[in-house]
């Protein structure tokens, strides 16, 4: 099983100023198949994660739809962003 925690870091880190401070946890998803990588940041870290109209997110979630169907698993990933300093999430499913 592939380690998304890991794979993810190793995506979005470059991206980043603050790449020590990122968490990212995984939540169940709505069935067995789904996964949801909820992945919180500074706030601006989190802008740059989601990107303008949401490029840098979709293409994210593009890299990691695939790496789902890598282990023949057949997963399908769901990325979530969040701030430290929000109270409600930035950018669901």
């Amino acid at each position: 099983m592939i380690d998304y925690e890991k794979t993810i870091h190793a995506l979005i880190d470059p991206l980043v100023e603050h790449p020590e401070s990122i968490m990212i946890r995984e939540m169940p998803g709505s069935t067995d198949r789904d996964v949801t990588l909820l992945i919180v940041s500074e706030d601006d870290d989190t802008a740059r994660l989601i990107g303008k109209r949401g490029a840098v997110a979709n293409a994210l979630r593009e890299a990691v739809g695939v790496i789902g169907k890598a282990d023949n698993s057949n997963v399908r990933i769901h990325l979530k962003f969040e701030s430290f300093n929000e109270d409600e999430g930035s950018d669901a499913e």
